[in-house]
């Protein structure tokens, strides 16, 4: 039997740039490839050559479309990758978006940094570019259905749902009688319709993610909580600075306030959806409206699309983006990146964090190392643009809006499987996280978990 290894080329002690590489004598297969955020030693891990020779990567197969699983490729094309890339449909349709505006936003960010002087690097380069993004969306190959997909290489894959973002799946890879199960991330259970979903077959070895693995999401109603934030912040005639993830978190949002404005327990402000890529996302999310929860799919038939709403506006031009940071009427600004490391929302950060009456909201999971941590982790400055901004708007963290299963529910996943794995490798987790799930998977199951170490190789058996 030919040797098979498993390299874990990100996410190993960490939560971004998901990339893990199967190899089978000179036949290999990359599962995600994502970009590296946070701190400042793992983004200049995206600067980094490739381990291995471009042309020997004969295919990569992608969980979903957040970036720290897809934000590479186009370097990945760059440097010379030219195979297919396999995802789902609503996957492809995301990237579409996603890594057109990634681009922009570095491309921004480096012209920006040159026109300041504040980079050490002259000049300062993006990481790739819009040509990169194109080259790279005519590689996708989106799969749709549930039958396997046999590879030239002789690797097979099919997907199971997630649960965690829309298009969002697991890979149950084969090869040579060894089957491998990514995980990439998994969902909530929020509701028998809003879960991971069970594979029907066993794997030989399963890579898991671990983001929760050391917490549980509290147990709530969030809306009542949000829309006293919300209320507070109004009255002292401060505005509510959410940075979001502009796919999936930025829509569930949206129908949250716009249910509690509907009851009357937030006041009608203005909503600004600060992206460029905004409508196109909503307008993606809507085509697949018939994989929404319940209650989201009655709030569409009532109200129709967030783009119609009368006090929702998408905000497409920096002019229009300028505006909105220099308006002192109250209001909800909900801007891209999620975690505060670029985009629009810096801006606004810039503006309204040295202001005690505006309110700062994190809806998701911060990194290490992020602005979005150190700002909700109490740091009483953080740099923007090279320049110093005083934290003194009220913080305020909602780990309810993760998409990410917490322990309790990746133990209840686990324990759906088929059949016992002979190894779990815990990846897409921080240390004290992974450490603690692996704890309680060893206690509960009696199974061998590992915690792989950055760019460590095994052998599958």
């Amino acid at each position: 039997m030919t040797t098979l290894t498993l390299q874990f080329l990100g996410a190993a002690g960490t939560v971004t740039g998901s990339r893990h590489l199967l190899a089978l004598g000179d036949r290999e297969l990359l599962v995600d490839c994502g970009l590296f955020q946070g701190k400042k030693e793992l983004r200049l891990k995206n600067w980094e050559p490739f381990p291995l020779p471009l042309a020997h990567l004969d295919a990569v197969v992608l969980t979903h479309a957040h970036l720290d699983h897809t934000g590479f490729l186009p370097r990945l094309v760059k440097d010379g990758f030219r195979g297919p890339v396999y995802c789902s449909q609503p996957t492809a349709d995301l990237l579409g978006v996603l890594l057109p505006d990634s681009a922009y936003l570095q491309q921004e960010d480096a012209e920006f940094a040159n026109r300041r002087g504040f980079s050490k690097h002259s000049p300062a380069l993006p990481l790739y570019t819009d040509e990169d993004v194109q080259k790279a969306l005519r590689q996708l190959r989106p799969v749709t259905g549930r039958q396997p997909e046999k590879l030239d290489n002789g690797f097979r894959f099919h997907f199971h749902d997630s649960g965690h973002i829309l298009g969002s799946k697991s890979v149950h890879v084969a090869v040579d009688g060894r089957r491998i199960l990514f995980t990439g991330d998994l969902g909530r259970f929020r509701s028998p319709e809003e879960r991971p979903e069970t594979p029907r077959e066993a794997a030989d070895y399963l890579v898991m993610e671990s983001t929760y693995g050391d917490r549980l999401h509290p147990q709530r109603d969030v809306r009542p909580w949000l829309a006293e934030v919300i209320r507070r912040t109004v009255e002292r005639g401060g505005s509510v600075v959410i940075p979001a993830f502009a796919v999936e978190r930025t829509q569930k949002l949206l129908f949250i306030l716009r249910s509690l404005m509907d009851q009357g327990k937030i006041p009608p402000v203005p909503m600004h959806i600060d992206s460029p890529m905004a409508v196109e996302a909503v307008s993606i999310f809507m085509r697949y409206s018939q994989e929404f929860s319940k209650q989201d799919r009655e709030l569409v038939e009532k109200h129709g699309s967030p783009a119609s709403w009368p006090q929702v506006h998408f905000s497409r031009t920096a002019a229009e983006s300028k505006k909105i940071s220099a308006s002192r009427a109250p209001s909800i600004i909900i801007s891209a990146s999620g975690m505060a490391t670029g985009g629009r929302v810096l801006h606004h950060l810039a503006q309204r964090l040295p202001d005690p009456h505006n309110t700062i909201l994190f809806a998701g999971f911060q990194a290490p190392g992020t602005r979005g941590h150190l700002i909700a982790n109490g740091a009483p400055s953080v740099k923007i643009h090279g320049q110093e901004a005083p934290v003194r708007a009220q913080v305020v963290s909602l780990s309810d809006f993760s998409d990410h299963a917490d322990y309790q529910e990746m133990l209840a996943w686990l324990a759906t499987l088929p059949a016992a794995p002979r190894q779990v490798f815990l990846v897409h987790g921080e240390a004290a996280a992974a450490a603690a799930l692996q704890k309680r998977i060893e206690s509960k199951f009696g199974w061998n978990v590992h915690l792989p170490q950055l760019g460590e190789k095994v052998v599958l058996q």
